[in-house]
């Protein structure tokens, strides 16, 4: 089965492939493909998630694979959400 989620902010991509816990799981190669390359192991499947907070969940087996696998993602990639430096700079 293939599912496409998202979440409701921007990922910063490259921190995710470069944090310990989860570096060995990620494939990150902007140059090639914009997605992050996530394996996950349990449930066994692959997520392909951008830098837009849009997923593509595949290799699920059933649907409940794939909501167990986005509610375990969301967490994840709510710690490695992107901000954007304009919402952070002193209005003139």
């Amino acid at each position: 089965m293939v599912a496409s989620c998202s979440v409701d902010h921007k990922v910063n991509l490259e921190k995710l492939s470069h944090h310990q816990g989860h570096k060995l799981f990620c494939t990150f190669n902007p140059d090639t493909f914009p997605g992050l390359i996530y394996q996950m192991k349990e449930p066994k499947m692959c997520l392909l998630i951008f830098t837009s907070g849009k997923i593509v969940v595949t290799g699920a087996k059933t649907r409940e694979f794939i909501e167990d696998a986005f509610k375990k993602m969301k967490g994840v990639l709510r710690e490695f959400r992107k901000t954007d430096l304009r919402d952070q700079m002193p209005m003139k």
